[in-house]
């Protein structure tokens, strides 16, 4: 890829949907954040919104999770869509609603919590997803998003930036305190947590595989493209 091919990743861009896992959730007030798109839960997502007095416009599941109480306070609020399958989690099932809806730039939150093999089994997800769609994970102030080629990613100076490897990636990298000049981050022998940025934008360039880039969240601005 060519330089004046990288891709530039700034913080211009608005989300199309706001996605609800069943883990860990954030405040009331991050959601008043999203008033204007629509809210979607896994269905045990949705008792930890009503709690929250967060109604979502759509919850999505096999509905073994969601509490008889919730479904009767949210009545014809929110639109309940059955998905019974087995073979896919409530994540994949409600990517590809959001496909069929045609929205692409997605916030996650509730990535993680609760039984460790779910955030796993979520991660594996969010890859595969993140081949066709704009997704990005909301955890703790921060965001996630997966790196596949050469991306310059809007920063500030001093920001903390993780990279984490999926399984096995070889990198290089411009701007960052600690630079990888053509080097290999794998689970289980090395990554690539708590590093920092030198200035107002860093370069990622991967050679082979893929990685999740961890940076300080911009809510409610999406990463995009430009």
């Amino acid at each position: 890829m060519e330089e004046n091919d990288m891709r530039k990743v700034r913080f211009d861009g608005e989300y199309d949907a706001l996605l609800c896992l069943n883990a860990n959730m954030p405040g009331k007030k991050f959601f008043k954040k999203f008033r204007d798109i629509p809210i979607i839960a896994a269905d045990g997502a949705a008792n930890q919104l009503i709690d929250k007095k967060v109604v979502p416009d759509y919850i999505i599941g096999d509905l073994d999770s969601i509490d008889d109480e919730v479904r009767t306070q949210v009545g014809d609020e929110s639109e309940i869509v059955h998905e019974p399958s087995q073979e896919k989690n409530d994540f994949q099932k409600i990517l590809e609603f959001s496909l069929k809806k045609g929205w692409t730039n997605l916030l996650i939150c509730g990535f993680h919590g609760g039984q460790l093999e779910h955030t796993f089994n979520n991660w594996s997800v969010f890859m595969r997803f993140s081949r066709e769609l704009n997704l990005c994970i909301y955890d703790v102030k921060r965001y996630g998003i997966a790196v596949f080629d050469e991306i310059n990613l809007s920063t500030y100076k001093n920001e903390i930036i993780s990279l984490i490897p999926q399984g096995k990636c070889r990198l290089s990298t411009e701007n960052l305190k600690w630079e990888f000049k053509n080097d290999i981050l794998e689970l289980g022998i090395s990554e690539g947590a708590r590093n920092r940025a030198l200035g107002n934008e860093i370069e990622l360039t991967i050679h082979e595989g893929s990685l999740i880039a961890f940076f300080d969240a911009k809510v409610p601005l999406a990463p995009i493209e430009i």
